[in-house]
């Protein structure tokens, strides 16, 4: 999708929950994924005022769609967010981008006039449902075509940074400054009050829970690795093992959700378009390298877009871990300071299914506080694969 075809898909509302420790101690781990996801539904409805019959469509991402988080959370959520029974919904796992993915759909079908209202959103508590808890003992999700293509075996993602911190010569220190900035930027931006016209508190939880001011490269630094592994160390001897909890993203809970209309259903409602959704678009990478997709990804969507990377304003690039963020600043050459200006995944936190859409909330907030026209956001994504989106501020 790209360009201006007179019909345009625009966001007239985007809330996201605060994200929570996703632990047995985090603040949200006493709300079941259906509920937390139910909370944005029905706060979006309200900060919008949008009838919610008129709604066509829910779109919502999930990554672990098992116990909890299985049998459609986005219609069993609209349904206890208290939509009519009219309104359907449906489930989508695109990876860490499974909520960027669904604002694609929804925006996707308001071009084609599928829709005038669909709800893009998403969820993931992984606290009550472990990330890789769906992959059930003695089952081969792969198969053995893929096992023969890859002869030598995929592997983690944790490895996967590992081998990206390498391939990129990117030092523990590189990568601790990072995260810590990250920390800095996340904390600075919540006693600002910038997160505010964002969140909608749920459960107790005001701000985001997982943010540490005063984070630094020396406590950092004290982190062990934590993916060595013995036969990965033989397999790959180039790896120096750098990657760290500190400067990884941490396991996390969370929602956010995304309304988005034609520029004339909005009108007809006296609905305010904060973004045009520009372009999108998907990418397949490397598996092995998986992380990396968001490389190939900024640049295809900024050709579809006609646009450089000189015009963009603002980026978002998940902070799956500090290396990701790194290399994709060194291959596309963007300026560090227009990423991420609020703090990323690293230190707010990872909602797997619902980061697509707590970050374009996100950066829907920081396009309209500066006063910028362009934002970019991306994702890496189990598997090899990263989404991007151009969204212009109206």
């Amino acid at each position: 999708m790209s360009g201006y075809s007179g019909r345009d898909a625009v966001i007239v509302g985007a809330v996201r929950t605060p994200v929570g420790k996703g632990k047995a101690n985090g603040a949200l781990h006493g709300v079941l994924p259906a509920d937390l996801l139910a909370h944005s539904l029905r706060e979006l409805i309200v900060r919008t005022g949008v009838d919610p019959v008129e709604v066509d469509d829910v779109i919502a991402g999930a990554v672990t769609q098992v116990g909890d988080q299985s049998v459609n959370i986005a219609r069993n959520a609209l349904l206890g967010a208290g939509f009519p029974e009219t309104v359907p919904g449906t489930t989508v796992d695109r990876q860490c981008g499974s909520s960027q993915q669904a604002i694609s759909f929804a925006a996707q079908g308001v071009l084609a006039g599928a829709y005038d209202i669909v709800i893009a959103a998403g969820v993931e508590s992984m606290s009550r449902v472990p990330m890789g808890s769906s992959v059930l003992p003695g089952s081969d999700p792969f198969g053995l075509d893929m096992a023969a293509r890859y002869p030598e075996g995929l592997v983690p993602q944790g490895i996967s940074a590992e081998l990206i911190a390498a391939k990129w010569k990117l030092s523990r220190t590189q990568l601790d400054e990072f995260s810590a900035s990250s920390h800095e930027k996340a904390a600075a931006a919540t006693k600002a009050g910038l997160f505010d016209n964002e969140l909608a508190p749920f459960a107790g939880l005001s701000t985001d829970e997982i943010v540490r001011p005063g984070t630094t490269v020396e406590t950092l630094a004290g982190l062990r690795p934590a993916f060595y592994n013995e036969a990965y160390a033989a397999r790959f001897p180039q790896i120096t093992w750098e990657i760290t909890p500190g400067n990884s993203s941490p396991l996390s809970d969370g929602s956010a959700a995304v309304m988005i209309t034609s520029g004339e259903t909005a009108k007809r409602l006296g609905l305010r378009p904060l973004a045009r959704i520009h372009t999108t678009t998907v990418v397949g990478s490397d598996p092995l390298y998986m992380l990396t997709g968001v490389i190939p990804a900024t640049e295809k969507v900024l050709r579809k877009a006609g646009l450089a990377l000189s015009d963009i304003d603002l980026f978002e690039v998940n902070e799956a871990f500090a290396p990701v963020v790194l290399s994709w600043a060194a291959e596309v050459g963007a300026d560090l300071n227009k990423v991420n200006v609020h703090g990323g995944a690293i230190a707010i936190g990872h909602p797997l299914g619902a980061s697509g859409a707590r970050i374009m909330t996100t950066l829907v907030n920081a396009l309209e506080q500066r006063g910028a026209r362009y934002g970019l956001q991306t994702m890496c994504e189990g598997g090899g694969m990263a989404n991007a989106t151009i969204i212009e501020r109206l």
